[in-house]
């Protein structure tokens, strides 16, 4: 483990305002990473579960935190998983949930951890360090699954050339390194950004099923909600932040509407109020400051306390 393990958590001011941690509340830091941002909710008082599927983000955490003693709890898992764990430390309903998606600054610099084009490491991309690597997606899957991934999950307009690409390259040997890959794609093109760029987002969304996490874990967490408590989540790219705003939009509608329906309905799904009406980004000082902030979005729902609150005059 690297003890110089750094991550600027991004939009920590909003995350500690819109939380509001204070002695007695519970709140959950479901991608832990350096501890930054669980840092200062210990520091505001509550007590903190943190979860993080990478053992060098828990064991810096750990370390870093220790001084809270029994406010601070770090689990080795992924979030989607945190209901069940909760379950089994006793807790019931939360204050708060914390998301902060994507990569840490730390898996992006570690060249071994393969999560970076810009230097030369293992083809891997995993968090968990267990389970399919980058390497063996690229280099058993056929072109159209692979096109699929570029696609879906790195919206890249050029999935299927390169998806082609890499069949063809595989032929005379495996593609092993992060090094070997960024080549393959960038060959004979320039711009201010790599075309790397959304191939390897794809990968590591797909190598740990970072999308399927998001969507298992929204409704869980939404349930474990006490009265009052808050759910915020920091997205990093488009389809995250739209599987983001489409949960919170369904179930915070007062009434939905269908045009064979006479007059619109009650929303039997509702449970929270939206607290951000459009997204948060960074401000001008801290994109400065840390410019891995650009593409960070913050959304805010508070669960109602009861279902009809939200609509009574």
């Amino acid at each position: 483990m690297n003890a110089s393990f750094h991550h600027e958590s991004v939009l920590s001011a909003e995350v500690i305002d819109f939380l509001r941690p204070a002695m007695g509340r519970t709140i959950v830091d479901g991608t832990l990473g350096g501890g930054g941002h669980s840092s200062l909710l210990l520091h505001g008082g509550a007590r903190v579960v943190g979860f993080d599927r990478d053992p060098d983000a828990l064991h810096y955490s750990r370390k870093k935190l220790t001084s809270y003693g029994d406010l601070f709890t770090a689990v080795e898992g992924n979030f989607a998983e945190a209901p069940r764990i909760l379950a089994t430390l006793g807790i019931e309903k939360l204050d708060g949930i914390l998301l902060d998606l994507g990569v840490s600054s730390h898996q992006l610099d570690t060249a071994e951890r393969g999560f970076s084009f810009q230097s030369q490491g293992p083809l891997d991309m995993r968090m968990a360090k267990s389970g399919l690597t980058a390497a063996d997606i690229v280099n058993t899957l056929e072109a159209s699954e692979l096109a699929r991934i570029f696609r879906e999950y790195g919206d890249e307009p050029r999935a299927i050339q390169f998806a082609a690409r890499i069949v063809r390259a595989r032929q005379h040997g495996a593609i092993s390194s992060t090094r070997q890959l960024a080549e393959l794609i960038a060959a004979g093109r320039s711009g201010p950004r790599h075309p790397a760029t959304r191939v390897f987002q794809a990968l590591r969304i797909a190598v740990n099923d970072e999308i399927g996490s998001l969507e298992r874990a929204l409704p869980s967490f939404g349930n474990l909600l006490a009265p009052g408590g808050r759910m915020a989540v920091i997205t990093f790219h488009s389809l995250e932040d739209r599987i983001v705003k489409h949960f919170f939009r369904r179930h915070s509608l007062v009434e939905i509407d269908d045009p064979t329906w006479p007059s619109a309905r009650p929303n039997p799904d509702l449970l929270f109020d939206t607290l951000t009406p459009r997204s948060i980004t960074a401000s001008p000082v801290e994109l400065e400051r840390n410019p891995r902030s650009r593409s960070a979005r913050l959304r805010v729902v508070e669960r109602l306390l009861t279902p009809q609150k939200k609509g009574a005059a």
